[in-house]
Order: structure tokens, then sequence, then C-alpha cells
């Protein structure tokens, strides 16, 4: 998770978010058009998207790419455990007593809008949606990535 704490910075001024370094962006709002982008050149049946839905009254959504042993987001690869010790930790200590389930979403879901609603607390924007097509840009920040090894 990352959070863009700033005066000038708004969820809802595409035109700002979209005007954010790469990994900003992918970070704070697009992080499941990074996991589509990846699971589009990478998918392997072991690989899954993962949703971190925080609890009722808690914010910090996350979405990953990840199979037993590595996570993926605009990081790079991480250890599966060793990442998901560190989200825990981190977002309970801005937001005490956070905790958040983990939700396999299937690649439809993560560029449609409408797919996206069928889980209850997830409302994704497609990457048509913002000022330009996200898509492409997330192909092209994934060159910055090396492929997966496993």
């Amino acid at each position: 998770m990352y959070q863009v704490r700033s005066k000038d910075y708004s969820k809802r001024d595409l035109r700002k978010r979209w005007a954010l370094p790469d990994r900003v962006f992918f970070a704070c709002g697009a992080c499941h058009i990074l996991a589509y982008a990846f699971l589009e050149r990478y998918g392997r049946p072991d690989m899954r998207a993962l949703w971190f839905k925080p609890a009722a009254g808690y914010t910090g959504n996350h979405i990953v790419v990840t199979t037993e042993r590595w996570v993926f987001d605009y990081h790079g690869f991480s250890n599966r455990e060793s990442y998901f010790a560190h989200v825990f930790k981190r977002a309970r200590q801005k937001w005490p007593g956070w905790s958040a389930t983990l939700v396999e979403l299937p690649r439809e879901a993560l560029v449609s809008e409408q797919k996206s609603r069928d889980y209850d607390g997830l409302w994704l924007r497609e990457p048509t949606q913002f000022p330009e097509n996200a898509l492409p840009r997330a192909r092209a920040f994934l060159n910055r990535f090396p492929a997966p090894q496993d």
C-alpha cells in the first residue's frame, strides 16, 4: 500500500492522479491495472490476483499478483510471507486495529467496473476511465522488472 498525503492530491481528480510518477500511480488507485497487465503478460494457472479488502471502517485497499512463493506489485517481486507481514505491520502502524481479508479476484474483474462491483466493497476504475488509457502505461511500467523466475 502506498498513500499519497498531499493537499494537492485527490483520488477524484483524475488529471492529478494521472500526473503522478508511475510508481505512485500504480500504488495509489491503479494497482489493479498493473496486476491485470502482469497477468496478461506472464499469467500462469498458479498466479492469482489478490485484493487486500480492509475490515469495515478501515482504508487501505490494494491488489497484487501472487503465487505460493512471491508477490508482485509496484515494488516488483517480494517474498510472499515477508510481504504480507510487512503490509499488515505498516497498516497497523497507520491505523491501529487494521485488518484485511485476502480476496481472490478473476482477471476480468481487474479491468471492468461492472465486474468489480460484484465484490462487496470493490469498485475499480477501468483503464479507459483515466485521462488516457492506463493499460499501455502499466505494460510499459512492467518493462522495469524481470519476468517471474519460478
